[in-house]
């Protein structure tokens, strides 16, 4: 194994999306659109979070954190697509490359990881309302958000090192937005198969996990809202998970297909558009989701207008 940084490459291009002339001011304005979209949301959300006392429980701290990782997640990002996209110099260097590769790693684990922390809040709201606030206590939120930032910091190391211990001697264009692990490796002038296993099973533990636990825990939730009696109290139960397994459904099917197919050139193609959903799509949705969907969410926005009737 050859040491880190040992490569006569210096700087990577990030190919991106198709060059066009023409329709490149059309993606520049539909990406800066959605990312000034993604900016405002998350932070009204936050803002509505932090002012109104009726919101400070455990399950909108969790979306306090997940709106905040998804500004950082998509900054990681998205500026640098939207620079490179009306110029015609695409290269960062090769320090940039790993900073950025590790940073986007770190917030997407921590991400993921803290979906399963959220389906773990509903199952305990559920299955134990009236242990609710003393199991989902804020010191046992601030351990549960603390784990994911630890499984995060350990799974981005685990990725990013393997991936720069390579030697990358040319060519060096990046068949993607930005330097994603699987799109970094195809450059590699070594052999890949230890890397394809570490990621296999560096992937199996921050993407498979977190979501066999998902599914174990909304097996339970479903189990005991089919118990309930009233027809509405189960649809009312039901409408509280539908948000989150939507989102879950469409951050974790496009991380399975690109970190858990090691060596995979079937997905070169694909890699950068299925990275928009759980780098932007998901990021765009999640305050969207958590808020238009939720009465609290709405009474909060309109206090903070002005038009909302001050709490009983």
């Amino acid at each position: 194994m050859q040491e880190l940084n040992q490569s006569t490459v210096t700087e990577f291009i990030l190919m991106g999306f198709a060059s066009n002339p023409r329709t490149n001011p059309l993606l520049f304005t539909f990406f800066l659109v959605f990312y000034l979209l993604i900016l405002v949301s998350n932070s009204l959300l936050i803002t509505l979070i932090h002012q109104d006392t009726r919101l400070h429980t455990p399950m909108y701290f969790f979306i306090s954190v997940l709106s905040m990782l998804d500004m950082c997640y998509t900054t990681t990002t998205v500026p640098q697509m939207l620079v490179h996209i009306l110029s015609k110099k695409r290269a960062i260097s090769f320090a940039r490359c790993v900073a950025q590769m590790y940073i986007f790693l770190l917030f997407g684990i921590i991400e993921y990881c803290l979906f399963s922390i959220i389906s773990v809040d509903r199952y305990v709201a559920i299955c134990h309302p009236l242990r609710y606030k003393v199991i989902m206590s804020p010191w046992v939120c601030l351990l549960m958000v603390g784990i994911c930032a630890a499984y995060g910091v350990v799974g981005g190391l685990s990725y990013t090192f393997f991936a720069m211990c390579l030697s990358y001697c040319g060519p060096n264009e990046i068949d993607h937005y930005f330097c994603e692990v699987p799109a970094v490796l195809k450059l590699a002038c070594a052999d890949t198969s230890l890397n394809d296993l570490v990621d296999f099973i560096t992937g199996f533990n921050v993407i498979v996990v977190p979501l066999s636990l998902i599914v174990l825990v909304y097996v339970n939730i479903f189990a005991t809202i089919m118990k309930i009696r009233s027809a509405q109290g189960r649809i009312k139960a039901f409408s509280t998970c539908t948000s989150h397994i939507t989102v879950v459904t469409m951050f974790a099917i496009p991380c399975i297909i690109t970190y858990m197919s090691p060596g995979s050139d079937s997905l070169s193609n694909s890699g950068k558009k299925m990275a928009l959903f759980y780098n932007i799509a998901t990021a765009f949705l999640n305050p969207v989701i958590y808020s238009l969907r939720n009465k609290d969410v709405k009474n909060a926005f309109l206090k903070l207008m002005g038009r909302g009737r001050a709490p009983e």
